[in-house]
């Protein structure tokens, strides 16, 4: 591909992670990888200048562009070498017309901009959502070692605070590893890793994962507790709550149970729990600005009316969590987003419906409300806020 043919293709691939952010389509990850299996002749340097092209822009515009053409002028403005390619070629992009929209830079929408620095976030920690994130992984301890695993990996590195976490280089194919195959591993970011350690999961315990997804918690929970005792792994979603089972015979967790629940439906098909769980899991669905490093387009699909949306989601799972601790037992909540609003301001209405309840302190990160925060610039995880709650 010639240099104009790469900006076209960055241009309708944008084209199409913007309609897709609007309507609730398809990641920026999967319409690339659809793209280029459409399109055989590119090259792998041309795909990885795509793909650079395309999340460059994705990171520059923190408002969803008019247009794909309008988000890779916006680099343009200040990179002749990419103006140049607007050259009206075959296979390029028409020459860049005098007053044309051009998408103006930013961090996030105006509203959403202005909700995270309410949230006590800086400049510094701001930008540092944006940052490119690593490449984490858990090591497994039911199979084996952290030492183990360093020595199957090259550039290996551990992670400060967990005690089963390595950060790998950035190119690392973890997932066609032997020690992935195997079991040993799993791809899973250290602000995740540390947040399941703060519940308190131990051997023994009675736990509820209230939104397990895929269960990478609750492969996580299942290595606290040395695969003793018992986890409800529950969620709504059928295909994302399949994958569980597949990864927990790989890691060689056997108390793991997937339990599919109805939306609407899910105090009833979970009374045979309620006041028995020695601790609840709550990783509410949210916003994600927590993982703006991983998904940048993300910024793209929120809105105030969804953001509304996941507010009261989140406080109907933790009154739903409530009734399945037994007394004297544990909720843990966490959400990987940073908005004050779906984390601290979510606690304190909890415990406004819940006379009683008390918090507990949470050692990780930085203490925020009644629980604490990790963050990209502060961490160097993902963004989390995790607070730990105590039934009386």
């Amino acid at each position: 591909m010639t240099p104009a043919a790469r900006t076209q293709a960055a241009i309708e691939l944008l084209d199409q992670i913007t309609v897709a952010a609007r309507n609730g389509g398809a990641a920026a990850d999967v319409l690339i990888a659809r793209y280029f299996q459409q399109r055989r002749y590119a090259g792998s340097k041309d795909r990885r200048a795509v793909r650079t092209l395309v999340y460059e822009a994705i990171r520059t515009l923190g408002e969803r562009p008019a247009s794909g053409r309008a988000a890779v002028l916006a680099l343009a403005a200040d990179r002749p070498d990419l103006a140049a390619t607007f050259d009206g070629s075959g296979f390029g992009p028409a020459a860049i017309a005098p007053g044309e929209p051009v998408a103006r830079a930013g961090l996030a929408p105006a509203w959403l901009h202005d909700a995270l620095q309410r949230s006590d976030l800086d400049r510094r920690q701001l930008q540092a959502l944006l940052d490119r994130a690593p490449l984490d992984i858990r090591v497994n301890t039911l199979m084996g070692t952290r030492d183990d695993a360093a020595a199957l990996f090259d550039g290996a590195v551990p992670i400060a605070h967990t005690p089963a976490g390595l950060r790998l280089p950035a190119d690392t194919d973890v997932e066609r590893s032997d020690a992935f195959a195997g079991g040993l591993v799993e791809v899973q970011d250290a602000g995740s890793q540390l947040a399941t350690l703060a519940t308190g999961a131990a051997p023994g315990m009675t736990v509820v994962d209230l939104c397990a997804g895929g269960g990478g918690k609750t492969l996580a929970l299942a290595a606290l507790m040395a695969n003793e005792g018992r986890i409800v792994a529950t969620d709504t979603d059928r295909t994302r709550l399949q994958r569980l089972q597949p990864r927990a015979d790989r890691a060689g967790v056997t108390i793991a149970e997937a339990r599919l629940l109805d939306p609407g439906e899910e105090a009833a098909a979970l009374d045979d729990l309620r006041d028995t769980a020695d601790l609840v899991l709550v990783d509410a669905p949210c916003s994600g600005t927590g993982t703006w490093r991983r998904n940048p387009e993300a910024r793209w699909r929120l809105t105030a009316a969804r953001l509304a949306r996941l507010l009261e989601t989140q406080c109907r799972l933790l009154d739903l969590a409530a009734a399945l601790v037994r007394p004297g037992g544990a909720l843990a909540f966490v959400v990987c987003s940073l908005l004050d609003a779906e984390g601290r301001e979510q606690v304190d209405g909890f415990l406004g419906r819940h006379a009683g309840w008390s918090t507990e302190p949470v050692a990780i990160g930085t203490a925020h409300g009644a629980g604490a925060r990790l963050t990209p610039a502060s961490d160097g995880t993902d963004g989390f806020f995790v607070a730990r709650l105590r039934r009386p």
